[in-house]
């Protein structure tokens, strides 16, 4: 029961529609893709620094080259076709490149007077440092002398040790700039829900799945996600004002502020010289996601599609060439535009036709079942699901604006998963009866109705095989149709779980590198969410911090089940006072090193009740990497 399924004649018929629906023969994309080409890497395959694996790893993509199986919609197909094979350096203008599908982002290079202009340096510092060297190897040994990011998503910052040393960022040499807001952005998205996050990112990026035509084909948003060493440094130089200007060694930069749009800080970006707009990843070359299923803040479509509209009012009739970072480039202010403004029409449809339907009563998920492109919108593949949907894009329109309850007062109070998932299977006649009845709704390639009513038996009975067994077929005839990369890494992954169960897996922490780079006011925010409340009630603790590399003291107070710090505020009696280094207290909450450690290498020194502080550091909670997402929650101590 472990082994793929072939797809079945529902999802062979299915998938077939799609190629009667698309121009295939149109292959000006992958001319785009191709245009400018240097060099690459062969076979592409990026090892980790430090662990005997590899962080990025395209040589398993080979059968890309074949015609669409019936096990992957032939849309995604192209798309993972286009993400896949066409990697490396490229030249978008003469003195702008970038390296493309060496991570699920593009990683831009700029050629100043003196040496590099990076952009966006990837997610990882492996992946990072080998688009540098390919650039250095093919244009010429620079040095990178400035780092911009467009915004405040991992895959545009957590490469930045790759390709710059922090002590030159502390010392003035390189600067690095960011739009306003995003080192609170990127450090609450990535951290405070971190751990849930990453481990609905497993699904969402395929990262369990092997790479195959029943398995994980492509991200959608690039080739694949990196998996490899992570840092963080805080920008030096931030951007505030649309219409603000920044000469970075000898290369201007005209700025546009696309705030709380794809990312909650975000900026877009004009070089009068080489006619080119970046568009960071306002635009890209399917729909993105207003809601994304990893999990984030619902993101403004109104607002993403009138930041489109601006760009064009500002920059429409100077470019020559826009790009992004992901994807590749488009030529030609006409097709450029073209580009732009059905991009803008398509978040603006979702945005106002959700909210028509909205108005005439219908709650999220039959807006969803409603909503559908225009041909003029949808005809093109610039605009289709291979990353967010019109689906669930429209649920989460509907969720910025309502919330989450649809004002049906039998929803307002309704019992959990599991409480719910015992009492469905009882009024449906028991587990084997609705596996049976469940079976024949398969047989009709009814796999949504499936879905959703074996999960209640699943939830009940977690051991319940036929159930598990079904449940994981459905769901991967659902992940072969998909053309979302995100969803069929979603049904697919959720397929895995079912057949081969949840593999332990370390407790979630941010790296070392990471740690380096967090501010302290971010990191209290980010511990106070692994403080256990009910067990911390109990306590009424004060902490006095002495900080040995700055001169700020802090006080953190734990009360109340609640964990709140203050800079520069002192009591005259504490329970223990600390001190040591900002880094090693960083280290020591995030579970990088121990107090017993500290204080034996003579890092840490504790004044008064040293047993508080063993009664502090248990109050809080460790995040399993590897929770199950399908079928029952595990218990929590404490809650």
């Amino acid at each position: 029961m472990a082994d793929s399924k072939p797809a079945t004649a529902a999802t062979i018929a299915a998938n077939r529609a799609v190629l009667e629906e698309l121009d295939f023969t149109n292959t000006s994309s992958f001319d785009d893709a191709q245009r400018g080409f240097i060099a690459s890497i062969e076979p592409l395959k990026i090892a980790h620094n430090e662990a005997d694996r590899s962080v990025f790893d395209l040589t398993a993509t080979e059968f890309l080259e074949d015609q669409a199986p019936d096990t992957v919609n032939p849309s995604l197909w192209r798309q993972a076709q286009l993400n896949a094979q066409h990697h490396g350096l490229f030249e978008v203008v003469e003195g702008i490149y970038q390296v493309r599908s060496f991570d699920i982002a593009n990683m831009t290079l700029i050629r100043g007077n003196t040496g590099w202009i990076v952009i966006d340096p990837l997610t990882s510092s492996e992946t990072s440092s080998a688009a540098l060297a390919l650039a250095n190897k093919h244009l010429g040994d620079r040095e990178v002398v400035a780092v911009v990011h467009t915004h405040s998503h991992a895959d545009h910052f957590a490469g930045i040790l790759g390709v710059v040393d922090p002590n030159d960022v502390a010392s003035g040499k390189i600067p690095v700039f960011a739009p306003v807001d995003y080192v609170d952005e990127a450090l609450d998205e990535n951290v405070l829900a971190g751990n849930v996050m990453n481990r609905r990112a497993t699904y969402m990026y395929g990262n369990l799945l092997e790479t195959s035509t029943t398995g994980f084909i492509t991200a959608g948003l690039g080739a694949a996600l990196s998996m490899g060493s992570t840092g963080f440094i805080p920008p030096t130089e931030t951007i505030r004002d649309t219409g603000e200007t920044r000469t970075i060694d000898g290369v201007e930069f005209e700025f546009q502020m696309t705030m709380g749009t794809e990312a909650p800080a975000e900026m877009v970006f004009y070089f009068p010289q080489f006619k080119a707009l970046c568009m960071s990843e306002i635009t890209s070359h399917h729909l993105h996601n207003v809601y994304t299923p990893r999990g984030a803040q619902v993101r403004d479509a109104l607002a993403w599609a009138a930041q489109i509209n601006e760009s064009i009012e500002l920059f429409g009739d100077r470019l020559e060439v826009q790009f992004a970072s992901h994807h590749w480039p488009i030529w030609g202010r006409d097709r450029a535009l073209e580009f732009l403004q059905k991009q803008r029409d398509t978040y603006k449809y979702i945005h106002d036709q959700s909210l028509r339907l909205a108005n005439h009563g219908y709650c999220m998920d039959e807006i969803a079942e409603q909503v559908h492109l225009p041909k003029t919108l949808a005809k093109e593949f610039y605009n289709r699901d291979y990353y967010g949907t019109v689906h669930h894009n429209s649920r989460a329109i509907y969720v910025k604006y309502l919330g989450y309850f649809d004002g049906n007062p039998s929803h307002l109070f309704q019992l959990p998963p599991a409480e719910a998932a015992h009492r469905y299977v009882r009024f449906m006649g028991g587990a084997d009866a609705i596996v049976t009845k469940a079976a024949e709704d398969f047989d009709t390639g009814d796999y949504r109705w499936v879905a959703e009513v074996l999960d209640h038996v699943v939830v009940a009975d977690p051991t319940h095989e036929a159930a598990r067994n079904l449940l994981a077929d459905a769901l991967e005839q659902l992940g072969y149709q998909a053309e979302s990369a995100p969803w069929r890494n979603f049904f697919l992954s959720g397929t895995k779980e079912l057949r081969d169960g949840v593999k332990k897996r370390s407790n979630f922490s941010a790296s070392e590198a990471m740690a380096r780079g967090i501010p302290l006011s971010n990191l209290f925010r980010t511990i106070a969410v692994r403080l256990n409340g009910p067990k911390a009630s109990a306590h009424r603790i004060r902490l006095a911090l002495n900080f040995l590399d700055i001169e700020t003291p802090w006080l953190v107070i734990v009360e109340n089940g609640v964990l709140n710090a203050y800079p520069n505020r002192t009591t005259p009696s504490p329970n223990a006072s600390l001190a040591l280094t900002t880094v090693n207290f960083k280290r020591l909450m995030l579970g990088l090193t121990d107090a017993a450690t500290l204080i034996g290498s003579g890092e840490l020194s504790i004044d008064g009740d040293a047993a508080v502080l063993l009664t502090f550091a248990g109050l809080f909670d460790q995040f399993d990497r590897g929770f199950p997402l399908v079928g029952a929650r595990p218990e929590t101590e404490g809650s």
